[in-house]
């Protein structure tokens, strides 16, 4: 796979060999979370205190490395586990995306994301899954066996966020699979300008799609989360009420 990296406006980008962006970083604000997708990632952020949640992270895909840096930053009790098959992005990542090489909270594991966690063991707070093709294809990565293997690693309270790449197809089959092993604990919201999907998912019973929908308590949460971090999750929830 070709890795290239281009910029424009203050914004370094990463590319598999195609004009399709794999990730991006504002070269100023490293840590910041550039496409709109990222951050809507990040949701379950609101159902807690910011800085204490999660404990334990586990990146399905690096890309260029947004949310580790994000939460590497801002969640300073956190480890931060990627998983990515691709070792030149990993090596990019490190050398022209800023992502730490040498830290003990950062543990970055070359392999191929669907057979590695199937043998994991651990458990974690919250799994981001973003892991695509030089074609925009997660392939193994959007079935209900890879999808029951991460409900699997999830803490008592832990979720999984999604994205779903829907800009050029449906999604209708990787939501199925979501729904055939969350059910009611999935939630979609609804796309945003960049035309990616982010689906939420939850294995507790207290965390049903519907029941975490108290928009007065989120907008206060997102208030406090873009006061200490700057991430904005407010047009988020607009989004979602309007939709």
């Amino acid at each position: 796979m070709t890795i290239e990296i281009s910029e424009s406006a203050g914004v370094r980008s990463l590319h598999f060999g195609t004009p399709w962006i794999q990730g991006s970083m504002r070269i100023a604000r490293p840590w910041a979370l550039e496409l709109e997708y990222t951050r809507d990632m990040l949701l379950p952020l609101l159902l807690h205190p910011v800085g204490t949640w999660p404990r334990s992270v586990l990146m399905i895909g690096l890309g260029a490395g947004a949310l580790l840096k994000f939460l590497h930053r801002h969640v300073p009790a956190c480890t931060l586990t990627a998983v990515e098959i691709d070792q030149a992005v990993i090596v990019a990542a490190q050398q022209h995306f800023r992502v730490p090489s040498a830290d003990p909270r950062v543990r970055i594991v070359c392999g191929d994301a669907f057979e590695w966690i199937g043998s994991d063991r651990e458990r974690y707070d919250l799994i981001l899954a973003d892991g695509f093709d030089l074609n925009a294809r997660a392939h193994r990565l959007e079935s209900a066996a890879f999808y029951g293997a991460c409900k699997a690693r999830l803490a008592e309270v832990g979720w999984l966020s999604c994205n779903l790449l829907t800009l050029h197809r449906s999604h209708a089959a990787t939501r199925r699979a979501l729904h055939s092993v969350f059910d009611s604990g999935l939630s979609m919201l609804p796309a945003c300008a960049e035309g990616n999907v982010v689906a939420v998912a939850s294995a507790g019973a207290a965390f049903a799609a519907e029941g975490w929908r108290d928009f007065p308590a989120l907008r206060e949460a997102a208030r406090g989360l873009r006061r200490q971090t700057g991430l904005n999750l407010l047009p988020l929830l607009s989004r979602i009420e309007q939709a």
